[in-house]
């Protein structure tokens, strides 16, 4: 069939109004005529990442899905096109475009995070764009902040049915999608500590988790832990810029003579792997999708999205069962009666639906039965520890009540990890969940208390350091006091002592001045006491 006369270009198959998403009769009547398998390529990324040139060329087009050059979004909602697959005769690839991540206008990512649920939900394959390089937000972009572990666990919780042949949590990478990670203007140098690296490395070494327990490390890994639990197949391919600057905004018009030769070459690469490699969408118990049973997955999801719910992989296939039960019993009927002829009808048809009603109610039974069972012993496997705890005292203290939450918290997410819990799963921990509350309050009263008696004593506590501060500050300015008078009268005695040495020096000073001045006089005076002296012994003798 070809796909000018299959479907010449996308519709909308989900659309975004005004923060809600609606789905399109037009693809949902299209879908409904494919009764082929359906290889299901979606791809997300921020808004001008190349997302809708990838889907045009996968499409074997230069247009169809709509290519932006500026910074507006012109994606919305999610696009739909149909198109035979290229190497698998017999199928058909359905190739989804949504509309670009963190939009300004839009001002609300919850929209975001419920568009990026869907696209993983429908597709075989996700194809995650980013710019540039393999950075820190766009890993944690993957995760989906969440209760504890990440919302992308709660979002896409895999609950299989009791009896649809899935063993443990490993075969869910065979329903998740493969994540082919594309990194469009890559400019960086594919090599580590001097040797060369392919794309795969790459992709690889940014999701390696480090070594330690610290919450710094903890909040490194859990992201990538993730990544690793629900796309066990990855592949990543980088991208050269296209052209030059100034032609991107061209880009679906140019001829490939115009396009870099690597990018050609890359974008080829990148074809070829998500024609030969991309699987068929299957769901648990190994449903091959066709359009019917994609238009249900659809209606399912959004359905479950628009009333709050969390799409889970159980439901959807409980849904789509019951749907097709319901279609089974009606050509059931209708076989049954164009046996018995149209004149046994009345007497025919109604006894046999009565009794496949009744068989369909007892199997309903059995199954919610089964499930309650199950639930309620993992539920105390899970929460018994808890309960244990709580007896031996471990919450009775200040802040206990926000420990016994989170904890809580925590014990719910690792039951909704579990696998095989049946229909009666949220039932079940809810019931719980309130068989604890008196629990929970016990709790609270204890650890109010307890934090009031322990602030009493914070408080005696902050006023005996006060006094004890002040005191001390006392003590401190009584040595500082003590210290100047002790230096003020250590300087004082240096100053006397001073004194006194200049005193003794003049003193010393004048000593020597006068007795200088006493040999001056000796020596002028000595020759008249000689002269009268001997005068006075000339007269003495004449005498």
């Amino acid at each position: 069939m070809a796909s000018e006369t299959y479907m010449p270009g996308p519709v909308c198959l989900i659309e975004n109004m005004e923060g809600q998403l609606v789905v399109k009769q037009e693809a949902l009547k299209i879908l409904s005529a494919i009764t082929q398998p359906m290889v299901v390529v979606a791809i997300v990324g921020f808004c001008s990442t190349g997302k809708s040139y990838l889907m045009n060329q996968l499409a074997g087009k230069k247009k169809g899905f709509s290519v932006g050059s500026t910074v507006q979004s012109h994606t919305k909602g999610i696009w739909m096109w149909c198109v035979p697959h290229p190497e698998k005769p017999g199928h058909t690839l359905v190739l989804l475009d949504t509309e670009g991540l963190g939009d300004v206008e839009k001002g609300d990512d919850k929209n975001d995070t419920q568009i990026f649920a869907l696209a993983i939900l429908l597709s075989s394959t996700f194809v995650y764009t980013t710019m540039n390089k393999i950075d820190q937000g766009a890993i944690d972009l993957l995760q989906y902040p969440c209760e504890n572990v990440t919302e992308l666990t709660d979002i896409l919780r895999a609950r299989t049915l009791p009896d649809n042949g899935v063993k443990d949590a490993d075969d869910i990478g065979n329903f998740f999608p493969d994540l082919v990670w594309t990194i469009r203007d890559f400019y960086l140098s594919l090599e580590r500590d001097g040797q060369l690296m392919t794309a795969d490395e790459y992709l690889e070494n940014s999701l390696k988790m480090k070594k330690g327990s610290d919450q710094r490390t903890q909040s490194f890994n859990l992201p990538r832990l993730c990544i690793q639990k629900f796309f066990p197949t990855k592949k990543c391919f980088v991208f050269d810029s296209p052209t030059h600057q100034k032609k991107v905004s061209q880009l679906e018009t140019l001829k490939e003579d115009e396009l870099s030769f690597q990018f050609v070459q890359q974008m080829a690469e990148f074809s070829s792997h998500i024609f030969n490699k991309s699987k068929i969408k299957t769901l648990p118990g190994g449903i091959k999708v066709n359009g019917p049973c994609l238009e249900n997955l659809v209606l399912t999801y959004v359905n479950a999205i628009r009333s709050g719910d969390l799409p889970c992989m159980e439901n959807a296939v409980l849904t789509l069962a019951q749907r097709e039960n319901a279609a089974a019993i009606k050509r059931a009927l209708a076989h049954y009666d164009q046996l018995m002829g149209v004149a046994n009808i009345s007497v025919g048809s109604f006894p046999l639906k009565i009794l496949l009603d009744a068989k369909q109610n007892d199997i309903c039974k059995q199954n919610e039965k089964a499930s309650s069972d199950c639930c309620s012993a993992l539920l105390q496997d899970i929460f018994g520890p808890l309960e244990e705890a709580v007896k031996q005292g471990l919450y009775s203290k200040p802040g206990g009540h926000n420990l016994y939450l989170q904890k809580t918290k925590e014990l719910m997410t690792k039951y909704h990890q579990q696998l095989r819990k049946g229909i009666q799963a949220e039932e079940a921990l809810q019931k719980y969940l309130k068989s604890k509350e008196s629990v929970c309050n016990a709790v609270l009263q204890t650890d109010q208390a307890l934090t009031a008696k322990e602030k009493e004593m914070e408080e005696a506590r902050v006023k005996a350091e006060a006094a004890k501060a002040e005191a001390e500050s006392a003590e401190v300015i009584r040595r500082q006091m003590q210290q100047r008078m002790e230096e003020k009268e250590r300087l004082h005695q240096q100053q006397i002592r001073q004194m006194e040495i200049e005193i003794a020096n003049i003193l010393a000073q004048q000593h020597r001045n006068l007795a200088h001045l006493l040999q001056v006089l000796n020596q002028l005076f000595q020759p008249r006491i000689v002269f009268l002296s001997f005068l006075y012994k000339d007269e003495s003798m004449k005498q």
